[in-house]
């Protein structure tokens, strides 16, 4: 079975930097696009940033020019640099990939402190 695993998550100080990974588990054809969501305690899920497989990326308006979303294809994984860390920025991320429908990583925490 197909599975995200995320890793990079963690507690960093405002104005800090994380870096956050997701791989497939399995050697997989054809994943359209990729990205990140997050979901902070009492809050709706928020789409955060996202990338097609021919490298078009795309941003929520809260991280535009503090994130930066990449993947390697022959890889089969996504990336998200966050730089300049806020504390409304600490949730839950969760990756994402489009493979005969959107299947989600398992969510890696993101704390950042004041």
């Amino acid at each position: 079975q197909v599975q995200l695993v995320e890793s990079g998550g963690g507690l960093v100080q405002a104005g800090g930097s994380l870096r956050l990974s997701c791989a497939v588990s399995e050697s997989t054809f054809g994943i359209s696009d990729m990205g990140w969501y997050r979901q902070a305690p009492g809050k709706q899920r928020e789409w955060v940033a996202g990338v097609t497989r021919g490298g078009s990326t795309n941003y929520a308006d809260s991280v535009k020019g503090r994130f930066t979303i990449s993947r390697d294809n022959a890889k089969n994984t996504v990336y998200l640099q966050m730089n300049s860390l806020k504390p409304e920025d600490t949730a839950v991320y969760n990756c994402y990939a489009d493979w005969f429908g959107r299947r989600f990583g398992q969510g890696t925490q993101v704390t950042v402190s004041s």
